[in-house]
């Protein structure tokens, strides 16, 4: 079965579907690439799952190991090639709201850098993680 259902409606956008819940996302193409930038673009959606993989993973161990990391956030930046046109490096800036131990700190980095995207993402595609810790 299908898990996700997307639709082209015209001028560049689409909208898709997560089917087990009903919602619903549009995308545009960039502005750089004769879109109207209204909505993520398709690389957008790429570099954003990366991060909310990361932080869902992160989550995940947290929770296993008894870490509070409520109020963790992160800045995306995404950066393209020309030739060909495709995402060159997702630079991932991770923001604590408190020191941990090393040993959580250990447990919460190797968890990123363990993520399901970050693992499915090609080789060159650069992948750069920054972990801040508040403290």
């Amino acid at each position: 079965m299908a898990t996700i259902r997307s639709k082209y409606l015209g001028d560049l956008r689409t909208e898709s579907e997560h089917i087990g819940s009903g919602t619903k996302l549009l995308t545009d193409a960039p502005l750089d690439n004769k879109g109207k930038g209204e909505a993520f673009s398709p690389t957008d959606l790429l570099a954003t799952s990366l991060g909310t993989c990361i932080l869902t993973t992160m989550a995940i161990a947290a929770d296993t190991h008894g870490i509070d990391m409520v109020g963790t956030d992160m800045n995306i930046t995404k950066l393209m090639s020309s030739n060909p046109r495709k995402v060159k490096e997702v630079l991932v800036e991770v923001y604590f709201p408190k020191d941990y131990t090393e040993k959580e700190k250990t447990i919460l980095e190797k968890a990123a850098l363990t993520c399901p995207v970050h693992l499915s993402l090609h080789p060159e595609t650069e992948k750069t993680i920054h972990f801040h810790y508040k403290g």
